[in-house]
C-alpha cells in the first residue's frame, strides 16, 4: 500500500466535497489569514497526492452523509503553542491523539479510528479530551453531529497537514518536538488507531462517583490536578456546586474537597474566607473565568446533575457555512446540532431564537442586538463557503432563460418580426429588443434583474463589451426602411429548445 493510498485511507470522510484553503498574510495574533471554501467533488487519491507534492492543498470533511467518521480533531489555535507538552499531556492521559503542527503554527490534534462509529461519539469524547487537555472550547471535528444532507449541507473540512511532504511545516512529532516524516507519521496512525471501546475506557473521573455529579472542569481538575496558582479561584467555584450537592453540609464538604483534590491543600484561612462569602451570597457558576474556562465543556456540563442546567445560558455556535446560492443559506452548528437559517435569520437575533426553536426545539437567549452583530462578524470571518451550480445563481438563472428565448420556436422569421418582441439570429448575433426580453423574463416568472442589471447581465454575456446597436431594416409590407435600437448576445451553439405546450402561447410577448 503507497504513502498516498495509507495517507487517503487515514483521512476518509466526506465522500461528495473537500475543501480548499487560500492562505493569505499573518495577522498580529499570529493565526495566517485565510479563506476556505468547499468543492463540491470526492477527495481523490490524486488530489491527495499533489497535497503531498505540494501542489494545491485541501482538506478533509470527517463527516460523511451518513453521519460516520473514521477520524476526527481538534483544532488549537492559541498562540504561542508548546507542541511537546501537548503530547506528553496526551500521553498522561493516555489520549490516542497524534499532535501535528498546523498551517498557522498551532496544533491540530487527530483521532483515527479502526471502524466508523457515530459523529456524535466521536465529539462527545473529543469535547472531553479538549477539557481534559486544558483547551476546553477548541474547535472540534466534526463540528456537527449531523448535517443536513438534504439541503446541500457536507459540512466542514480541517486542513490536512504534511502538505509538501519533503518540506512540510505541518509535521506530527514526536516526544523531543521532531518532526516525524510522512511515512513515521502513517506508521503513529497505524499504532494509535482504536475502536470506540477503547475510547469508552478512558475515564476521568477515576472511581470516585462524587465526581460524575459535578461539571466537568471540576471533575477534570479534581481527578488529574488543580492546575499550580488557581488553588483559589477553583475552590471558589468548588463552593456553588458544594452548596448544590449538599445544602446542609457544604462548608464541611469544602474543606475535604481541599484536603483531598488540592495538592498542596489551600490555607484553611483562605477556606474560611471562601466560605463566609458564599455564606452570604449565592454566587454563580465562574464558566468563563481560569482555569474553568479552559476545562470547560458546556454541552456535558449541560446534562450533569450539578452543572449549569439546559436552561439560560447561550449554546456554543460554531461552524459557520455559507452556501452561495441566491438567495443564500447559511448553516450553523449549536453545540452540535445543525441549524439552516436566511439571511434575515441570521442578522436578526429574535429570527435566531425562532429558527432554533422551530428547528432545534431550544430557546437560546437574545443577545443584545450591537453583541449579537460583534458576533456575527466574527463568525463570517472565519466562515467556509460552498460554491453552488451556476443555475442556482440569479446570473446562472438569467443566462439559462435568455437562451431559451434566443433558441425557442418563438424566434423571428425575418428582422422585422423584433419589433414584437421575436429574437433574430445574424451574423453569429442573437439581436432583440430590451422590451420583448423584459416581457419574456416577466412571463417565465423571473423578476430579480430591473433593466440596468439585465444591461450588465448582457454585457457579461459579450464579454464586457457593450451589446446594443441600432438595426436597420426594410419593412416587407411598406417597403420604407426602418432603425430598430436592438440588443444582442453571441449566437447559441444549441439545437432549438422546446418550450412546454402550456407556456408556449403565454410566453410569446405580443
Amino acid at each position: 500500500m503507497s504513502l498516498v493510498d495509507r495517507f487517503a485511507a487515514a483521512f476518509e470522510g466526506s465522500s461528495v466535497a473537500h475543501g480548499q484553503t487560500t492562505v493569505g498574510s499573518v495577522r498580529k495574533n499570529g493565526k495566517t489569514e485565510a479563506k476556505s471554501f468547499i468543492v463540491r467533488e470526492p477527495l481523490t487519491k490524486t488530489l491527495v497526492a499533489a497535497h503531498l507534492e505540494g501542489g494545491h492543498g485541501v482538506g478533509s470533511i470527517p463527516i460523511n452523509d451518513q453521519n460516520m467518521c473514521k477520524f476526527g480533531a481538534l483544532d488549537i489555535d492559541t498562540y504561542p503553542v508548546d507542541h511537546v507538552e501537548i503530547l506528553k499531556k496526551c500521553h498522561r492521559f493516555k489520549l490516542p491523539l497524534v499532535v501535528c503542527r498546523s498551517k498557522s503554527g498551532g496544533a491540530h490534534l487527530f483521532l483515527f479510528m479502526q471502524d466508523w462509529i457515530s459523529a456524535t461519539d466521536m465529539r462527545d469524547h473529543l469535547t472531553e479530551f479538549a477539557a481534559v487537555l486544558g483547551f476546553g472550547g477548541c474547535e472540534v471535528f466534526p463540528k456537527q453531529n449531523k448535517i443536513l444532507a438534504e439541503r446541500g449541507d457536507v459540512g466542514n473540512f480541517i486542513n490536512l497537514p504534511y502538505f509538501e511532504a519533503e518540506n512540510t511545516l505541518r509535521y506530527a512529532i514526536n516526544n523531543k518536538g521532531e518532526d516525524l516524516s510522512l511515512e513515521e507519521f502513517l506508521n503513529q496512525v497505524d499504532k494509535i488507531k482504536c475502536t470506540l471501546e477503547d475510547l469508552r475506557k478512558l475515564d476521568f473521573a477515576s472511581e470516585d462517583d462524587e465526581l460524575r455529579e459535578m461539571p466537568p472542569c471540576l471533575r477534570i481538575m479534581f481527578a488529574t490536578s488543580v492546575p499550580d496558582g488557581t488553588r483559589n479561584r477553583v475552590m471558589f467555584h468548588a463552593a456553588v456546586t458544594a452548596k448544590m450537592m449538599y445544602p446542609d453540609k457544604w462548608k464541611a464538604t469544602l474543606e475535604k474537597w481541599n484536603q483531598k483534590y488540592c495538592k498542596p491543600s489551600l490555607p484553611a484561612s483562605e477556606v474560611v474566607s471562601i466560605q463566609n462569602g458564599h455564606e452570604k451570597k449565592d454566587y454563580g457558576y465562574l464558566c468563563k473565568e481560569e482555569p474553568m474556562g479552559s476545562h470547560c465543556d458546556k454541552a456535558a456540563c449541560r446534562q450533569a446533575k450539578f452543572g449549569i442546567g439546559k436552561n439560560g445560558s447561550m449554546p456554543g455556535i460554531t461552524g459557520l457555512t455559507i452556501q452561495k446560492s441566491e438567495p443564500r443559506l447559511y448553516f450553523l452548528d449549536l453545540d452540535g446540532k445543525r441549524l439552516e437559517l436566511s439571511t434575515e435569520q441570521l442578522q436578526m437575533p429574535l429570527q435566531f431564537q425562532r429558527a432554533c426553536m422551530e428547528q432545534l426545539d431550544v430557546m437560546p437567549p437574545i443577545m443584545k442586538a450591537p453583541d449579537w452583530q460583534s458576533y456575527v462578524n466574527g463568525l463570517l470571518e472565519e466562515a467556509t463557503h460552498i460554491e453552488v451550480p451556476k443555475e442556482l445563481t440569479i446570473k446562472g438563472q438569467f443566462e439559462e432563460l435568455v437562451e431559451v428565448y434566443c433558441t425557442s420556436r418563438i424566434r423571428a422569421k425575418s428582422p422585422q418580426e423584433m419589433a414584437i418582441g421575436k429574437p433574430w439570429t445574424e451574423s453569429d448575433l442573437t439581436m432583440f429588443t430590451i422590451k420583448g426580453l423584459m416581457e419574456f423574463l416577466r412571463n417565465r416568472g423571473f423578476r430579480e434583474l430591473k433593466r440596468p442589471q439585465v444591461q450588465q447581465r448582457l454585457k457579461d454575456m459579450n464579454g464586457g463589451n457593450e451589446c446594443n446597436t441600432t438595426y436597420k431594416f426594410k419593412d416587407e409590407d411598406t417597403g420604407q426602411w426602418k432603425n430598430l435600437r436592438v440588443w444582442f448576445v453571441p449566437e447559441f451553439d444549441n439545437d432549438e429548445m422546446e418550450l412546454p405546450t402550456e407556456e408556449k402561447l403565454n410566453d410569446i410577448p405580443f
